[in-house]
């Protein structure tokens, strides 16, 4: 995969990096023992790493969840399923690509698999539209998951997205629908239905393929209605604000987990899912087997019981007692 780019809050980790390269071509150079203060600095780097990555702002963890480098759909696909057989098309107007989905094996169980997929170079996001569907992009994807209710096989869902593509073609056929239809008709399907938001969830363009009845969040990853930049742009006027709306917005892993909106937080390897594909994919391979095992356990009645009460209970006002006694005693 070759070198990271660095975000700005990995400076300092930078310059530990490369003071340990530094030293080891100087002992190759000169065969110095460099044993002792190279124990140090990858005792220092180690350290860094661990508090960089669990202390950081809301902001950071948007920029962790778009890293041009973070593993994408396919990526997760070709590491943790086998068997991967591709399928095209909304039979209606065309095939988007900024979904892929098909049918797959874990652990010798077929399944669904469905996922928002960007590009890594200027082509490829030109091809897979930056991620962004259109409306056949959730018409391919409901006619997956209807497959997949037809041959009782569980459905899962990679999200990552900045939201659903909002141009005229877009409007024109209908996108709004389109992700409104897609919502109403998750939540009837009578199959277990797994997602995991790998990235960005952004809006509605992640709840078309979103209503599940688990919802598992990489560590890094984040899950809004709306950019920080969007939000800004809206209540500040200005774009510059974007880090007091990333806070303001609870978009974070932690922060959905804590509202009860995501089910499970997945970790991920030091440094980011980018920093080491092959075993953020182990861990996200374990996770969805082990959910998958106890969603296939449930009656098929009871899970969409649940699923609707899941959904129902997502946004409820709490009133404060206090504050109720007040305006009673007013």
């Amino acid at each position: 995969m070759g070198a990271s780019p660095r975000l700005k809050f990995e400076r300092k980790i930078t310059e530990v990096e490369e003071q340990i390269e530094n030293l080891l071509e100087q002992s190759e150079t000169n065969e110095f023992d460099v044993a002792g203060e190279l124990k140090e600095l990858q005792k220092k780097l180690h350290s860094l790493r661990q508090t960089t990555y669990q202390n950081l702002t809301p902001m950071e963890q948007v920029q962790m969840a778009r890293h041009h480098k973070r593993p994408y759909t396919l990526d997760y696909i070709h590491r943790i399923f086998e068997g991967w057989i591709e399928l095209h098309g909304d039979r209606k107007f065309r095939d988007d690509e900024g979904i892929v989905g098909g049918w797959a094996k874990i652990s010798g169980t077929s399944v669904m698999v469905i996922g928002h997929q960007k590009g890594r170079n200027m082509k490829e996001n030109l091809r897979r539209n930056f991620g962004m569907c259109h409306p056949e992009g959730y018409r391919k994807a409901l006619r997956l998951m209807r497959l997949a209710e037809k041959f009782a096989r569980p459905v899962i869902t990679f999200i990552d997205t900045p939201g659903a593509y909002p141009g005229i073609g877009s409007e024109e056929r209908g996108i709004s629908e389109a992700i409104a239809y897609n919502l109403r008709e998750m939540s009837n399907l009578r199959t277990p239905m797994l997602s995991i938001v790998i990235g960005e969830g952004g809006s509605g363009g992640a709840l078309g393929i979103g209503v599940t009845d688990r919802i598992l969040m990489l560590e890094h990853s984040v899950y809004s209605v709306i950019s920080p930049e969007g939000c800004a742009a809206i209540l500040w006027r200005s774009a510059d604000y974007k880090k007091e709306a990333a806070r303001a917005l609870k978009l974070t892993s932690k922060d959905l987990l804590e509202l009860q909106i995501a089910d499970e937080v997945i970790p991920e390897p030091v440094g980011g899912a980018h920093s080491d594909w092959d075993v953020a994919s182990e861990i996200v391979k374990e996770a969805i087997q082990r959910n998958l095992d106890e969603l296939e356990h449930i009656d098929t009645n009871d899970l969409l019981s649940s699923r609707w009460a899941k959904y129902e209970s997502i946004g409820q006002w709490e009133e404060n007692p206090s504050e109720q006694d007040d305006s009673l005693n007013k």
